[in-house]
């Protein structure tokens, strides 16, 4: 719908005939569906982005191309069609313009230049294999199937090595935030639920050189963690287990165990079996670490969670958003003590920790 179409549709109401209401008040109180069209065209912004990033857009502006000819040599195509993105990328904010040409905004300059140290583009692209489903939400609510493990059920090697080099970058920065957040310095033995690549422990390894670390992850994804270990020279002191942690029982002897952004994948019922049974891989004194995408308690935002719950949908598990104060109740029905929540990523990931009381 145009925005033409938009203005015709909310002038309706002021030219009903069965409103008494003033003129005045009526342009004070108009509605109109912009609000609506941003929200139905928003996949327009995702794709704008996703291309610039495969394009390469971003690293070319960041080395020199500051104009529409510059870009189009720079990553191959049309100058016609690098208007086209850089128009869009500068309406976006992602792109930043001057007398002197385009350059990057902050951001996109941190983490979308290949080659930086922060480069995330691989994350900018993680859910794009899901396009094609996303537009078969209807179908997929309606008439989709529901298992505990979702699309991870039939995981392979292959499936585990393509989404951990995905999410391996962000991976890391977060765990860099983990260690500056958490006191590990008295900790000696780390369990990391559902570790994925390792970030977390191979981190919290190299800033204690003491401490010993677990990746407990299906078998393909724990296969695949060994090598970003590896790569990070800490193989002697974070070690990886493969297995089912929904079914199959836990490492023990653990005086830290954390879980960290899976929570959405699984129903309220798993999270708090899952939580149980790391209180009960804890030595007394130990403490637990719940780090997830999570709703406030009035499951009115923020959007990031919501949406992560609903993209379980397309992997067809019984996962869901989950507000702050259910984790908190997780882990307080599971024997926790000193139970308290903590935004770890504003607007984004929050962090709810307890300690098993050294008296069990």
């Amino acid at each position: 719908m145009t925005t033409e179409s938009a203005i015709n549709l909310s002038q309706g109401f002021a030219n009903s005939p069965n409103t008494s209401t003033s003129v005045d008040s009526l342009t004070k109180s108009r509605l109109d569906t912009v609000r609506l069209q941003n929200i139905a065209l928003a996949y327009w912004h995702s794709a704008a982005l996703m291309t610039a990033v495969e394009l390469g857009l971003f690293t070319a502006v960041s080395k020199g191309a500051c104009n529409n000819v510059e870009v189009a040599s720079a990553i191959g195509i049309s100058v016609t069609n690098a208007e086209r993105l850089t128009t869009v990328c500068v309406a976006l904010d992602l792109l930043k313009s001057n007398e002197h040409g385009f350059f990057n905004a902050p951001d996109v300059e941190r983490f979308l230049v290949e080659g930086a140290p922060g480069y995330a583009g691989q994350w900018m692209l993680f859910t794009k294999p899901q396009w094609n489903d996303w537009g078969r939400l209807t179908e997929l609510i309606k008439n989709g199937k529901e298992t505990v493990l979702g699309s991870y059920e039939n995981f392979t090697v292959e499936d585990a090595r393509r989404y951990h080099d995905s999410t391996y970058s962000i991976g890391l920065g977060a765990g860099r935030r983990f260690v500056r957040h958490v006191d590990m310095s008295s900790r000696l033995k780390l369990l990391d639920i559902g570790g994925g690549s390792g970030c977390y422990s191979i981190v919290a390894a190299q800033a204690h050189p003491l401490l010993h670390a677990t990746v407990f992850d299906l078998p393909p994804v724990a296969q695949v963690a060994r090598g970003f270990i590896a790569r990070h020279g800490v193989s002697e002191r974070v070690t990886t287990v493969g297995g089912d942690f929904t079914r199959d029982p836990f490492p023990q002897g653990n005086d830290i165990a954390i879980m960290a952004s899976n929570l959405p994948q699984y129903s309220r019922e798993i999270i708090a079996q899952v939580i149980r049974k790391a209180f009960e891989s804890l030595t007394p004194g130990g403490e637990f670490h719940l780090l997830g995408e999570m709703l406030t308690d009035d499951r009115k935002g923020p959007s990031s969670p919501a949406l992560w719950g609903l993209n379980e949908a397309i992997g067809g598990s019984t996962g869901v958003a989950h507000t702050e104060q259910e984790c908190i109740d997780y882990l307080c029905a599971a024997g926790f003590t000193d139970v308290a929540v903590h935004s770890f990523i504003e607007g984004t990931l929050s962090r709810v920790c307890g300690i098993r009381s050294k008296k069990d």
